[in-house]
C-alpha cells in the first residue's frame, strides 16, 4: 500500500498521555522534558477538552520568564492551570484518514498532531509528525 494512503489508525499511537485542565504547567512542563513529549490532549471525564502543546508552554513561560529565575519561574508556572494555555478548537482526525490528508492538515494548520477521534467521539489515538515521518522513511 502507498504510504500516503495508509490510514491513520496504522501508525498511530493507540496509548498516549494525556493532561487535565486543571494540572499545572510546571507538571506539563516536567513530562515533556522527561518524556520528550510536545503535544498532550487535554480530558476531562474522558473527553477531549483541548490541546496543550509545547508551544504553549513556551508562549506562557515567555510572558514571565524575562524577569524570573529558575525558582520563580517554576512558581509561576505552578500558578498556571493548562486552561489557560491549551488549545480548545482542537483539529481531529479518524481513524481511517489517510496520513497523506492528515499531512495536509498538518501542513495547512501548522500543527504537529491531531487526536484520533472514532466515531463515537472517543479519543482512540494520537498521531504525530513524527509517526507520519517513520512511515515515510522507515
Amino acid at each position: 500500500m502507498d504510504a500516503a494512503e495508509t490510514p491513520v489508525s496504522e501508525v498511530m499511537q493507540p496509548e498516549f498521555a494525556h493532561m487535565s485542565p486543571d494540572d499545572g504547567l510546571d507538571f506539563v512542563e516536567e513530562i515533556m522534558t522527561l518524556g520528550r513529549i510536545r503535544h498532550f490532549p487535554v480530558m476531562r471525564d474522558g473527553e477531549l477538552v483541548g490541546l496543550v502543546s509545547q508551544r504553549d508552554l513556551l508562549a506562557a513561560s515567555l510572558t514571565r520568564m524575562l524577569d524570573f529565575d529558575g525558582t520563580h519561574r517554576r512558581a509561576f508556572l505552578r500558578s498556571v492551570k493548562v486552561a489557560e494555555v491549551m488549545t480548545t478548537k482542537v483539529r481531529t482526525v479518524s481513524p481511517d484518514a489517510t496520513l497523506a490528508s492528515v499531512a495536509r492538515l498538518f501542513g495547512r494548520h501548522k500543527i504537529g498532531c491531531a487526536p484520533v477521534v472514532g466515531s463515537d467521539g472517543a479519543v482512540v489515538g494520537l498521531v504525530t509528525e513524527s509517526d507520519l515521518l517513520a512511515r515515510a522513511y522507515l
